[in-house]
């Protein structure tokens, strides 16, 4: 049987570029299956934003960000990658952070040279540490790993610390470390694209994307189409899912703030879930299937009589 990993690579072979929206909780992680994409990741930034209340400023820590994993790995049938920030201390810790990732359900992992704590991608005051110290990083995250398909995502912040000429060498070293996807922060054009492409032809290679995302202080919006052109392995999108949830969320609130502030009720489903949909999504129906096999017969009919036994019926929840 294929295992979540070895389908991931066979996407990455097959049909480049895969799009992998960043998730950060149950609802989005069902919901990017839901909609029919093959893979998904973890944001690290939507996490530590959504769980902590805090900026991505490596607060997160390692047991945190996999206990999370695990329940989102486990919610979803799709490969999910998730973001291993600097992996967590030296080449030792990432040994281990390869492990606990990989026991969760996970498929692979960003691990980046950014100097710990790290920061966010598009913030200011990056540092990164010595290329050799991240080769070892690598390394040892080749040896931690029991699937050989699990991949590691080698991430390089070095375009906004030593320009392109600095990513494109650590992108060299990197591949030939053994990193099984070469993932260049922050690019800034195509010709930057073009040019870690050219420094890696054997490796796949991650571009990360904000669709979505009104305010773009580092990558551009390149077409899927070109991306695909040039040969571009992966998309990520981290942040397009936890900005459409600020919005809708702010947007909903506002309206009650007017309902609160005339008095009067203003129904706007059009700014809402339904409870059908937020039961489908959550997988109400794969509970009402188990019920059915495992309640015995005079207990249903105890509290159900001859009803739809949904958790939902016509909007209202089933007492």
């Amino acid at each position: 049987m294929k295992t979540k990993a070895a389908t991931l690579r066979e996407l990455l072979r097959t049909s480049r570029p895969v799009v992998s929206p960043g998730v950060y909780d149950g609802y989005s992680a069902r919901l990017v299956e839901q909609m029919g994409y093959r893979t998904a990741a973890t944001t690290g930034a939507g996490l530590a934003n959504s769980v902590l209340g805090q900026p991505d400023i490596g607060i997160l820590s390692l047991m945190e960000n996999v206990d999370v994993c695990r329940h989102l790995a486990r919610s979803v049938s799709i490969p999910m990658m998730a973001d291993a920030d600097t992996g967590y201390g030296n080449a030792v810790t990432v040994y281990h952070t390869v492990q606990y990732f990989e026991e969760a359900g996970i498929v692979g992992i960003n691990i980046e040279d950014q100097v710990s704590p790290k920061r966010c991608g598009a913030m200011r005051g990056k540092d990164v540490i010595d290329s050799r110290e991240m080769c070892k990083k690598i390394e040892a995250a080749i040896k931690a790993k029991k699937d050989p398909d699990f991949i590691i995502n080698a991430r390089t912040d070095a375009i906004a610390i030593e320009g392109i000429e600095g990513a494109v060498r650590r992108a060299r070293e990197y591949a030939a470390a053994g990193a099984d996807m070469i993932y260049p922060d922050a690019i800034r054009n195509e010709e930057d694209v073009r040019r870690i492409l050219d420094a890696v032809p054997d490796t796949p290679v991650n571009i990360n994307m904000g669709f979505g995302v009104r305010s773009r202080p580092t990558s551009p919006l390149i077409p899927l189409k070109r991306l695909k052109e040039m040969g571009v392995a992966r998309v990520s999108c981290p942040r397009m899912l936890t900005a459409a949830a600020i919005s809708g969320m702010r947007k909903a609130l506002e309206q009650m703030r007017i309902c609160i502030e005339t008095g009067e009720v203003i129904d706007r489903p059009d700014l809402l879930a339904s409870m059908e949909e937020i039961a489908a999504l959550a997988g109400y129906d794969r509970i009402d299937a188990l019920e059915r096999e495992f309640t015995l017969p005079e207990d249903l009919e105890r509290r159900y009589g001859g009803e739809d036994r949904s958790f939902v019926v016509h909007g209202t929840e089933k007492k």
